[in-house]
């Protein structure tokens, strides 16, 4: 028996694809070709001064020698529109923070290879580093005095042993020694093996020096939030079973004189992210009582000082809450919000009563149009919001708005040297009745530039993941890459997205992957209906929990031509024992135990119905993916080689859940996706029988 192992890496190409690089006599494509992923630029992470005239911005580019998504931070000046690069480099910069006083940046970033936060004066245009770091601080914040930043860092732990390994002699090769795990969580995605010890915070003068650490104890603890001069506020679960409870958290108060600890919050669910009122009297956090549900949406919440006076503001609020942020004066919040395919940012009073400041948020996701998008407020009396600013045809821009939701402006174009010369996807948005209840369905279609609705045209599917997430009508690379291509291109929203209130999400609580196939399946009835599409000639896609939709649907019809079904989940059995959120798995999704339950497991897994799958389906995965790791993406391509379906199995070197994270494997995942797909395109198929040029 001969076996062969099938392995993608770089930006090589199952099959051609077109949109080949142009010769050197010729001039480039118009299309949205591979290579243009290379010139994308985009905004992340904008941070407006406290006087407001100021944004300091983290500008993404695309390293061609690295093969990196590298960050540097930049400023814009509110009064002339000015840009400018403030802290560049190779290693890349991020997280700018501005000082209280608006003199000073503090940022992250690396010398050598070693991670760094480093503090930039405005008024010489020098920084220096604030202490060496074996690990890399994160969640830097500023005390309000501006004498010190808190921050978040890893502390390595006592490693399990239970036996003293003999000396090798000098110059002896011996393997290395055991590894020991006592954790239930033990490794992670994007991490890997997960090292002994904990995330810990710690405090250090802005002058310099070496940092304090504050907390202590086998628990992480993160997201530091001054309270006072004198007092940081923590999140984490410290309870002996935290294990087994991943979603728990409470909010904590640590004294720097004595270094106490008292809780805040007590109840059964998550409590974090507080953010102190600018009079320093009332503490705002997220949160929800656990209900040990697969999904449950945060709320609002505000206590005094001492954790006593709790009370849920806004509690009608239909969303999901956000990113918090308390206005200047003390006397509102802002809050971001999915809202039905796009971020939103209210400003919420202490009343309760709910207004829209600015909507459009997102664009930060290169690869596909995930709602991805932040803000930040500025102080003074006409208080200044700078946010990410999404669309379809371009990535994520700086945009400011007054708080009270006028004069949006867009300060940047960082793609203006390159799109407008390109024949880019145009989108449209349509909404659709699903035929399993009548529900509405949102979604959007993405046309080649040479669309007419004639019928004829090819169609992807692109489904996305989570399952509680939102896709929004934003800019993706992959979405522009099958347009180019020739294909029309559908994303849309099924039940179970973030983003159209928690009933919606919760249709697919304890039923996923279920009537979402309907959904989705109504979506393409009717790009077939509006002609927008061949209906020989469907394809399907997407990744994690699009993966796992992928894979089922190829389950239940066979009207796709072919399929990719990219780092799903295959089999809740082994998702809910081996995954790194295998926890979350068992205990808020399935809700049942694996081994004394497993048809509540295996009822809805894809594995469970492979004898019905005839469509062409590719299988991809990272190779370091431990979110929906390789061997969930290896049972689904070893039964459909036992059962003599089409298939191939693609690895990505090197890659973790995020395949995009790294230009050359974004190009590698979409070209890859759409070689498999030409090879089994009935009009392809057809013009190769007559000897047709493609």
């Amino acid at each position: 028996m001969k076996f062969r192992h099938i392995m993608m890496a770089g930006v090589s190409v199952l099959l051609a694809a077109g949109g080949a690089a142009a010769k050197e006599d010729e001039a480039p494509s118009t299309r949205f070709t591979a290579d243009r992923v290379f010139d994308m630029e985009y905004a992340s992470d904008p941070q407006v001064s406290p006087d407001g005239k100021t944004v300091a911005y983290v500008r993404h580019s695309m390293d061609r020698m690295t093969d990196k998504d590298t960050g540097q931070i930049w400023t814009l000046s509110l009064a002339d529109g000015s840009n400018r690069p403030l802290v560049t480099g190779v290693a890349g910069a991020s997280s700018p923070r501005w000082s209280p006083d608006g003199t000073r940046i503090v940022y992250a970033t690396a010398t050598d290879g070693k991670p760094e936060v480093r503090v930039f004066y405005l008024d010489t245009g020098r920084s220096f580093p604030l202490a060496q770091f074996l690990e890399a601080p994160s969640e830097t914040v500023w005390s309000p005095d501006g004498k010190h930043v808190a921050f978040s860092m890893f502390v390595k732990g006592e490693t399990p042993s239970f036996a003293k390994a003999p000396t090798p002699p000098e110059g002896a090769k011996w393997n290395d020694g055991v590894k020991v795990i006592d954790s239930l969580t033990f490794r992670f995605d994007g991490a890997g093996y997960l090292k002994d010890g904990a995330t810990q915070v710690f405090v250090l003068p802005v002058d310099g020096g070496t940092p304090r650490q504050v907390t202590f104890g086998k628990a992480d603890m993160s997201g530091p939030e001054w309270l006072d001069n004198d007092t940081l506020l923590v999140s984490g679960n410290a309870a002996e079973d935290r294990d087994l409870d991943p979603v728990e958290s409470e909010i904590y108060a640590v004294e720097l004189a004595d270094l106490s600890v008292t809780p805040l919050t007590s109840r059964d669910g998550p409590d974090t992210d507080p953010v102190v009122s600018p009079d320093g009297k009332t503490i705002a956090y997220r949160g929800f009582d656990d209900k040990t549900l697969s999904y449950q949406q945060a709320d609002l919440y505000l206590m005094d000082v001492d954790g006593t006076n709790v009370r849920a503001l806004a509690a009608d609020f239909p969303g999901d809450i956000g990113e918090t942020a308390w206005a200047p004066n003390g006397k509102s919040l802002l809050v971001l919000s999915e809202d039905h395919g796009v971020l939103t940012l209210f400003n919420v009073d202490l009343k309760g009563k709910v207004s829209e400041v600015v909507t459009g948020i997102g664009g930060g996701s290169i690869g596909r149009p995930y709602a991805n998008g932040s803000f930040s407020v500025s102080g003074g009396r006409k208080p200044v919001v700078s946010y990410m600013a999404g669309f379809a045809d371009r990535p994520a821009e700086v945009g400011v708005v007054g708080i009270d939701g006028k004069n949006p402006k867009v300060l940047t174009a960082l793609n203006a040297d390159v799109l407008p010369y390109l024949d880019m996807a145009k989108v449209e948005e349509i909404k659709v009745t699903s035929s399993a209840d009548g529900r509405e369905i949102e979604a959007w279609v993405a046309f080649p530039p040479d669309f007419k609705a004639d019928g004829s045209f090819p169609l992807v599917l692109e489904i996305h993941g989570g399952p509680y997430a939102m896709y929004g009508p934003f800019f993706g690379s992959e979405i522009q890459r099958y347009a180019a291509e020739g294909y029309v291109t559908v994303w849309s929203n099924p039940r179970g997205s973030t983003g159209y209130g928690e009933d919606f999400a919760l249709l697919i609580d304890k039923a996923y992957p279920g009537n979402d196939y309907d959904d989705l399946m109504s979506v393409v009835d009717e790009m077939v209906a509006r002609k927008y599409a061949d209906p020989e000639r469907l394809f399907v896609t997407g990744g994690s929990g699009g993966g796992i939709l992928t894979a089922w649907i190829v389950t239940k019809t066979d009207r796709f031509a072919a399929a990719a079904s990219i780092k799903p989940v295959i089999n809740w059995m082994t998702m809910a024992l081996a995954g790194d959120i295998a926890q979350v798995v068992r205990r808020h999704w399935i809700r049942a135990e694996p081994w004394s339950d497993p048809e509540a497991f295996l009822k809805f897994s894809p594995i469970r119905y492979i004898d019905k799958v005839v469509t062409p389906t590719m299988i991809m995965v990272g190779e370091e993916d431990y979110r929906t790791p390789a061997w969930e993406a290896e049972q689904f391509y070893t039964a459909l080689k036992m059962r003599g379906v089409d298939t191939v199995y693609v690895r990505v070197p090197g890659s973790p859940h995020d395949i995009a994270s790294r230009p050359s494997r974004l190009i590698a995942k979409t070209d890859n996706i759409m070689g498999w797909f030409a090879k089994y395109d009935p009009a392809k198929k057809d013009a190769a029988d007559n000897g047709e040029d493609d």
